[in-house]
């Protein structure tokens, strides 16, 4: 669409050692590597992204994602661990995007085809912000968002609300009359929304543990239709 043609699409993941649940989930480690790790190698699997970029804070518990960042090639930003809208931000402008992918780092599953979807919806469309979220009918941990920096810019510079600025598109997204937003439904197979498959506790590291160990490493590219089909099995 006009407007959107010859973008560049970047992919934030926001992630940080200090989960009050589980501090440092994102580099529990399976199948020999950290959660985070298996989530770039999935997202690395999206034709329509140029760059990823780990979202992470100044903190120094968060030295070892930099560490991490370093090791397997892509970009990482350091910045408030309070105003994630604004880290947000400032990473995709790092990597002089245009349009930001935004992916938390509890959603280490994430499906390349999902996203693909997602972000396919967003280009071929007017729209001002593409998800599978408003409402939740996958399976939660497959979540995506698309949108423009230059709408991002926006809600930095007309929001202070705490909420608007720890929860990064909600300034989008409660302006519905403002904002157009499409939603990729799932389709009959996957229409699962009570299903949490993101990483918060314990109890969730050991359930996608046990999914990925099922698949991983022969199928590495295993979808959200495999994952339903290994649970309804």
């Amino acid at each position: 669409m006009t407007g959107k043609k010859n973008k560049k699409i970047v992919a934030t993941i926001e992630c940080r050692m200090t989960s009050s649940r589980l501090p440092g989930k994102v580099l529990m480690e399976t199948c020999g590597k950290p959660m985070l790790e298996l989530q770039v190698e999935r997202l690395l699997k999206v034709k329509a992204i140029d760059e990823i970029v780990l979202a992470t804070t100044i903190n120094t518990a968060d030295d070892p994602i930099v560490k991490l960042a370093e090791r397997i090639g892509v970009n990482y930003y350091r910045g408030s661990e309070e105003d994630v809208l604004n880290r947000v931000l400032n990473a995709a402008q790092s990597c002089e995007g245009d349009m930001i992918v935004e992916i938390t780092g509890d959603c280490p599953l994430v499906d390349p085809q999902i996203t693909s979807q997602i972000i396919q919806l967003y280009l071929r469309n007017e729209c001002d912000y593409a998800s599978n979220l408003d409402p939740v009918t996958f399976p939660i941990g497959f979540d995506s968002q698309v949108f423009s920096v230059e709408l991002l810019v926006l809600a930095d510079k007309e929001t202070d609300l705490p909420t608007d600025r720890e929860h990064v598109s909600w300034f989008i997204r409660r302006q519905p009359k403002r904002f157009k937003k499409l939603h990729l439904p799932a389709p009959q197979d996957l229409e699962w929304p009570e299903l949490a498959l993101t990483l918060d506790e314990f109890e969730d590291f050991q359930l996608l543990k046990t999914i990925f160990e099922h698949f991983y490493p022969k199928r590495k590219d295993f979808t959200a239709t495999d994952i339903i089909r290994y649970f309804r099995q």
